[in-house]
């Protein structure tokens, strides 16, 4: 008897062919037979008339390494339809870390990745173990964080780093890759990665090449230097061999659009060359990271404690303000986008709870203030511990990017406080807004790129198409009325559409409701270093 039989829907199989007709039998956690099932009995009997049948879709871009464990927090992402994740991003997060650099990186990382308390482990082999003993909705994969490795050799000094010291984090890279990780990543506007050089991320992507690992990157610059960024991470992978993955791939500005297409023409002439790049993108015109992001990197060397005591100088303030109205060396939110375009989306105190929400200029007025002086008081005010979002493009410039064949889908969702609604609404969007009511592409494009290019993209075996052998990630919704109700206003709102998911042959989605089901596994890179593989 099978456990499950999901029966009369369209499957979308993860490969972009066209629909077909099948019921599917699952039993054990596997999708064990496909067919006519007339004859087979099972526990349950799924029947999904009218309805679109997908593998669970794989985000490539997330943020929830210490929140899966909570999952009455977690499960927007299965009531989205997600049933993978990638940690590790941005080459900021929590493992591998020592007993000196675990207070740093907990300091660091408490606006970005939320707080679970101590951290009860050091290698990211702990880590994934940490994550196989907790209850989690979904499954779990893992990056090298390229922020962790260079604390480990050199702490947070704003420096490049010496032969010996890229060669250490290198090995470092590696032992991450046998640990289980599936790839290197790496954030060039985040300290410490934003001090290394080109040649620092070559040799520490020859560790994840060495693994067959991709290097998932946060380029340089995203508005007015984003092709020179891009060309750099290109030749990176070219002189390294890795494959390419570039983050929330946008470029910000209206100044800027004809860069857009540009960075296009740039990765398919990557690949021509013989470069395996492909990049994610979230469909909203609006990006979230930390507030402290919008500080120049000089400000970074040392980590958040050092710049909070920077930060209480006139003069540092000074130089700073400088910067904002004219530096365009580095990723200048302020000077790119507009105090009016930044708005903050979560504090750590009750005190400024109030600012949830609100735009840096509407927050300054409130307070009698200039814009960038409120920046400065919430800052020292908040120990760093602010999340925001910036108003960067428009929706024309991100169809482009989503019909490109090279796209696929992430969120970069954050929790906490008034979040970016891509948290909420990222995979819903893409199949109701761009899908069903834009036409951008067809739902088999789109699908793919949720499963099947994700799945290839971290060689994720029996995972990320609906085949008999694969695992049962699936997700069953309507075509027709799947939506996302989460606004920039009221963010917290689920989607509604999706009538079941399943994890791992477990039922875990019920008529749009979470059913506390976790399990969720953890995702470990398999085989064998590539030298070592004959062919």
């Amino acid at each position: 008897m099978l456990d499950y039989i999901i029966k009369n829907g369209h499957i979308y199989d993860g490969t972009e062919n066209p629909w077909t007709k099948s019921d599917i039998g699952i039993k054990d956690g596997v999708i064990c037979k496909m067919g006519d099932l007339s004859n087979e009995s099972a526990k349950r009997i799924i029947h999904a008339n009218k309805m679109a049948v997908t593998p669970g879709f794989i985000d490539t871009h997330v943020h929830s390494d210490l929140l899966c464990i909570k999952p009455e927090i977690h499960k927007i992402k299965v009531l989205q339809g997600v049933t993978t994740e990638l940690f590790g991003q941005d080459g900021i997060s929590v493992a591998p870390v020592s007993e000196e650099t675990k207070p740093l990186w907990q300091k660091q990382l408490k606006g970005l990745n939320g707080d679970i308390g101590d951290w009860p482990w050091n290698t990211i082999e702990e880590y994934l173990t940490f994550l196989d003993q907790s209850d989690i909705a979904g499954n779990a994969t893992y990056l090298v964080p390229h922020g962790a490795v260079r604390t480990l050799v050199m702490g947070f000094d704003g420096r490049e780093a010496t032969k010996e010291e890229m060669k250490k984090m290198r090995e470092l890279v590696e032992e991450g890759m046998k640990q289980g990780a599936v790839g290197l990543s790496s954030g060039l506007v985040y300290p410490p990665n934003v001090f290394s050089n080109k040649e620092e991320l070559i040799e520490i992507c020859k560790g994840a090449a060495k693994y067959d690992g991709c290097f998932v990157v946060h380029i340089r610059n995203e508005s007015n230097k984003s092709l020179e960024a891009l060309e750099e991470v290109i030749d990176v992978a070219r002189q390294s061999g890795v494959r390419l993955h570039v983050s929330h791939f946008k470029v910000a500005g209206k100044i800027n659009r004809s860069r857009y297409e540009r960075a296009l023409v740039k990765m398919e002439e990557a690949r021509n060359e013989g470069i395996e790049v492909t990049f994610d993108q979230y469909p909203y015109t609006a990006g979230s990271t930390v507030f402290h992001a919008i500080l120049p990197p000089w400000m970074h060397s040392g980590g958040t404690a050092e710049l909070l005591e920077k930060l209480k100088d006139p003069d540092v303030q000074a130089r700073i303000k400088d910067d904002f109205k004219n530096n365009s060396d580095y990723e200048n939110w302020v000077l790119t986008c507009g105090w009016g375009n930044i708005t903050l989306t979560s504090v750590s105190t009750e005190k400024n709870r109030w600012v949830e929400g609100k735009n840096m200029v509407e927050i300054a007025e409130m307070l009698g203030i200039k814009p960038e002086d409120a920046a400065f008081k919430l800052l020292l005010e908040e120990n760093a511990g602010i999340t925001m979002l910036v108003h960067w493009g428009e929706e024309e410039v991100i169809t482009g990017g989503m019909q490109h064949p090279l796209q696929m889908v992430g969120s970069d969702g954050i929790f906490g406080g008034k979040p970016h609604p891509r948290l909420y609404g990222t995979y819903p969007r893409v199949l109701g807004h761009f899908v069903r009511d834009k036409q951008a592409l067809t739902l088999e494009q789109a699908v793919r790129k949720m499963t099947g290019a994700p799945a290839q993209l971290l060689r994720l075996k029996n995972r990320g198409l609906i085949k008999e052998g694969y695992a049962a990630d699936i997700v069953i919704f309507d075509p027709d009325t799947i939506k996302d109700n989460a606004t920039y206003e009221d963010p917290l709102q689920e989607p509604t559409g999706i009538h079941y998911v399943f994890v791992n042959g477990q039922l875990t989605v019920e008529d749009g409701k979470f059913l506390g089901v976790t399990a969720g596994q953890v995702l470990r890179r398999e085989g064998k270093s590539v030298e070592n593989v004959s062919l």
